[in-house]
């Protein structure tokens, strides 16, 4: 099935806007990633060029960048890790669970992004296997995935996490279900979720890694711990191992925005959809701020596996699970409809033949050009002013 490419594109945006992007304090890796994607899939990165040798006809393709920022280039690496998911993946129901930070925890986390989400990732994580361990006597398999951002790109950090519906016996004799439809009270999960956040972050301040001072710390400690109601969502799970794939496969390796959701660029402002029907428009450098503010750290891992789906040794649970359920396989046609986002997607392999007049193709490597990568330049400071 063919699909129309959008008609604007961020990496457009940021070709046009890469040097004001240089008066603004963006991390290192904020400039990397602004520079990768205003290069995707253009000369600079170099290609080929398809030559028909009946009518002359030439067709000239670039290379991806391949960050993991990029909307045009998740679609391979999509693929690729749920096929390896697959074949680890319970063939049992998953629920879908979402662990939430916070409001008062964002100016932290755009601080300490790295600390913070590891935290958020431990704190959820350690709910969901102690619960396991407390009312099923078991060991649940759990795969947590990292989002930074709401539909009109604000900080909003929360983990997606997919939950068998049940768990290897802690003995390893049996496979235990849970109770059809439900897994663990929701607020009991708010309660533990918040209780082990707050003890991380204690420890990091002991550790002086928060750069708050003790008075600001004990405050912040004492407004969560008294007047919030952390937000653990729990949805009813999934019946079938292909749709926890479809799910993943929608969140696991998406990016703040997609280009189709870029409705207008007018040089100056942007216009994309929210929610339903729901536009936002941006002056074109808080959109792009905004997009870049989802960058993660260097080498942070969004996606990380708990319990069963931690266990990566022969025979260990994971082997053992699926031995009590069956081993079961996952049907093969869960492949068909868990695009990301279809416009987004790469065009795949193409019939090598003109598409002018159908007649034979010769392919020329395009060499990247010479010049080394363009990062966007740090933000300089202003100029000292006059003496007195």
């Amino acid at each position: 099935m063919a699909f129309a490419r959008p008609r604007f594109d961020i990496g457009d945006i940021l070709r046009r806007r890469l040097a004001d992007l240089g008066r603004h304090p963006l991390s290192l890796v904020q400039r990397k990633v602004a520079s990768c994607i205003s290069r995707c899939r253009t000369s600079a990165l170099g290609g080929h060029v398809d030559v028909c040798l009946d009518c002359g006809h030439e067709q000239p393709s670039y290379n991806s960048c391949g960050n993991r920022n990029c909307p045009k280039c998740q679609a391979a690496k999509q693929e690729e890790w749920i096929e390896a998911r697959a074949k680890r993946l319970l063939p049992i129901g998953h629920f879908h669970l979402v662990f939430t930070l916070p409001s008062e925890l964002r100016d932290l986390a755009l601080r300490y992004p790295a600390l913070v989400y590891a935290a958020l990732f431990q704190a959820a994580s350690y709910t969901l296997l102690k619960l396991g361990r407390q009312h099923l006597k078991a060991t649940l398999g759990v795969t947590l995935v990292l989002h930074t951002w709401t539909r009109d790109l604000r900080l909003h950090p929360h983990v997606h996490g997919l939950v068998s519906a049940g768990g290897l016996a802690l003995d390893g004799s049996e496979f235990v279900p849970t109770v059809q439809d439900f897994l663990f009270h929701v607020y009991r999960m708010g309660e533990i979720f918040r209780g082990k956040m707050l003890e991380i972050l204690r420890k990091h301040q002991e550790q002086e890694q928060l750069g708050l001072g003790e008075v600001a710390f004990n405050v912040l400690m004492a407004s969560l711990a008294k007047h919030k109601r952390w937000v653990v969502y729990a949805k009813e799970p999934f019946k079938e191992p292909w749709h926890v794939l479809a799910y993943l496969a929608r969140y696991t390796h998406r990016v703040g925005i997609a280009n189709s959701r870029i409705l207008e660029d007018t040089g100056e402002e942007v216009t994309f959809r929210t929610r339903g029907k729901g536009t936002t428009t941006l002056p074109v450098m808080v959109f792009l701020l905004r997009f870049l503010l989802h960058v993660l750290p260097q080498g942070f891992t969004k996606i990380r596996h708990y319990g069963l789906y931690g266990s990566v040794k022969a025979g260990g649970l994971l082997e053992k699970a699926h031995a009590c359920l069956g081993g079961k396989a996952i049907p093969e046609f869960w492949r068909g409809p868990i695009l990301i986002d279809p416009p987004d997607a790469p065009e795949g392999a193409k019939e090598h033949v003109c598409s002018e007049c159908g007649g034979a193709l010769r392919r020329t490597i395009l060499p990247r050009p010479k010049g080394g990568e363009e990062v966007v330049p740090a933000a300089r400071a202003p100029p000292p002013g006059p003496r007195p």
